[in-house]
This record gives C-alpha cells, sequence and structure tokens, in this order.
C-alpha cells in the first residue's frame, strides 16, 4: 500500500448501472463473468472474498464520487457511478467509438490520444483499483468481424492507456461485439451509441484493506 489517502467527501449519489467486480487484486481468482439479464448490465471480475462494512463501503464511495467528478472533465467522456460486485461504489466511463476512431478502425484518433492521456494522468493517483475495458459494436456485419473490431478497439485503448502510466496488470480488455447494446440496432442514432468503449474502474483489495485499516482519510 502506498501513501495515505486523503479525499475529500462529496455527496453521494450512486446512479443504476452495470455491475463490476475487482480484478486482478482480487483475493478470489479473478477474470471477466458472463453477461447478465437482458445485456445492459454485466458482472466483471472477483469478489474480494469477505462481505464490505457499510464503513468501508462509505469510505470507498466518497474516493469513487471524487474521482468520478474528476474525469467528468476528459474531453469525450460520460462518466456516471456504478455497483460492483462487491455493492461498492466504482465508475463507468463511455467513449463513443467515433471520438475514438475513425470508421472500420482501431488505431486511436489523435484528439482521442489526448482524452485518454488526461485519463490516465488523472487515474495516476488512485492506483489501487482495476480497470476494466470494453469494445462494442452496433450490428451491421457478421458476429465475426464485431468481434475482431470490438477486441482490437479495447486492446488500442488498454495499450495506449499502459503507454500513458497505468500499468497491464491493472487492465483487462475484451470486445463484446454486438451483444450487449444500449440502443435499438434499427436506427443509425441507435447504432451510433451502440458503437463505444466503455472503462470501469472499481476497487482492488488493496484499497478495501486500506479502508478496513483506517489508511483512507475522509477530510
Amino acid at each position: 500500500m502506498a501513501a495515505l489517502l486523503v479525499v475529500t467527501l462529496p455527496s453521494c449519489a450512486a446512479l443504476k448501472g452495470a455491475l463490476i467486480g475487482t480484478g486482478s487484486g482480487a483475493a478470489v481468482g479473478a477474470g471477466i463473468g458472463a453477461a447478465i439479464g437482458d445485456g445492459k448490465g454485466a458482472a466483471i471480475g472477483a469478489a474480494v472474498g469477505a462481505a464490505v462494512g457499510s464503513t468501508v463501503g462509505s469510505i470507498i464511495g466518497a474516493v469513487m464520487d471524487k474521482k468520478a467528478k474528476e474525469l467528468e472533465e476528459v474531453a469525450g467522456a460520460e462518466v456516471e457511478t456504478v455497483t460492483d460486485v462487491n455493492g461498492l461504489e466504482a465508475i463507468k466511463v463511455t467513449f463513443d467509438s467515433g471520438i475514438l476512431f475513425a470508421t472500420n478502425s482501431a488505431t486511436l484518433s489523435n484528439e482521442s490520444k489526448t482524452s485518454l492521456k488526461d485519463f490516465a494522468t488523472k487515474m495516476a493517483d488512485l492506483e489501487d483499483t482495476d480497470i476494466t475495458i470494453w469494445g462494442h459494436t452496433d450490428n451491421t456485419g457478421t458476429y465475426e468481424v464485431n468481434q475482431r473490431v470490438s477486441n482490437n478497439r479495447a486492446s488500442s485503448v488498454q495499450k495506449y492507456l499502459n503507454s500513458c502510466g497505468i500499468a497491464n496488470e491493472r487492465m483487462t480488455a475484451e470486445g463484446k461485439s454486438y451483444d450487449m447494446p444500449v440502443a435499438d440496432n434499427g436506427t443509425v442514432e441507435g447504432r451510433a451509441q451502440n458503437r463505444r468503449v466503455e472503462i470501469y474502474i472499481s476497487a482492488n483489495s488493496d484499497m478495501v484493506k486500506a479502508a478496513e485499516n483506517g489508511e483512507i482519510k475522509i477530510n
């Protein structure tokens, strides 16, 4: 565990979203879980191995609220708070694929590199988190082609974030093809919404332990 983390407690207003959990730092085996429900939510990663108390939850919620507000300043990013598999507040950052990539390409645009570098810079003081990157497409073309495109785009984001200082062992990248639409693929507008990259930020077991041990102070 690094230095003592001090945060200012903002108002906590968790929004509904995907269920996500810890990855490489989890006490139980890590790995991507299967999508659940109607595709609008998914379980990611593994639980920390024990029930997390409400006090710890409040501390981590304060940390995530503060960071979410900072990430709202990243150009092209849509930021919301969600709940992970441990019942803890986490962050979901969504980028429209049109902002990140040219049509039919997995090469990041210069504009997107600026946004992702800003994202990485803002995450530099929150190392005790796991980052899950999902690429999504619309349903134009075959499933296999969309799977490849979504994989490549998620991987491109991971590689660039790694070049900006985020350790690879903290990150997991996966393409979801068109399995998890958020809008109607039958319309132009809906397909545009479905072409996106999502980045999930969740507390790992080190952050949970730090909160339990009083190493995260709320001001």
